[in-house]
């Protein structure tokens, strides 16, 4: 099969590196949840070799993320869990990050509720999430280019859309995080950085 490739990803992984070298300083174990591709894991995984970055998908995106992980081999890097948020399970030990990227817009609400609920269940104390994508403020769209999107998303698939983020905020809350950072990123995109509270 050919390998997978995200343009996406080639434009934002040195915005959102940017961030995670400097938010995940103290953290040892991170989770990805959705490594889509698995550019990111690779990329991030040889640019922050003091964490284990441990990828995660559906079944059906673990080839590719294979691909990726065989192309560019780290000794820090783990091959991908099986996760579907549609079901409870549990994934791995002493998970102390935790990042997602375009995600929240493409997945049903009841999965983003569900992701949160896997937040609150497998982030230790202390632990760090962070959250990548575009997000609507007080029901509004942040630019043209994202009504666009969102339009585009729905007419694709009437379940995904653009969160709001005061919504996702409300879950992450009942999940036992609080919102550290709102970091405005390239091409109208956000980065929630959440902590796992006593």
């Amino acid at each position: 099969m050919t390998k997978p490739f995200s343009q996406a990803c080639e434009n934002n992984k040195k915005p959102i590196l940017n961030v995670l070298s400097r938010v995940f300083t103290k953290q040892k174990q991170v989770l990805e949840i959705g490594s889509g591709t698995g550019q990111h894991a690779v990329y991030f995984a040889k640019n922050l070799p003091f964490l284990t970055w441990q990828t995660s998908d559906l079944v059906i995106n673990h080839p590719g993320i294979n691909q990726w992980i065989a192309d560019f081999p780290a000794a820090n890097i783990r091959p991908p869990l099986t996760l579907d948020l549609a079901r409870v399970q549990s994934l791995t030990d002493n998970i102390d990050a935790m990042y997602s990227a375009n995600t929240l817009h493409i997945i049903s609400w009841s999965l983003v509720q569900n992701l949160f609920d896997m937040v609150n269940k497998q982030l230790a104390q202390n632990g760090v999430l962070c959250v990548y994508g575009p997000f609507n403020y007080q029901g509004k769209y942040t630019s043209t280019s994202n009504a666009n999107f969102d339009l585009w998303l729905k007419a694709r698939d009437e379940h995904s859309g653009i969160r709001d983020f005061e919504a996702v905020c409300q879950l992450a809350t009942k999940a036992g995080l609080s919102l550290t950072e709102d970091v405005a990123m390239p091409a109208n995109n956000r980065m929630l950085i959440f902590q796992k509270v006593d």
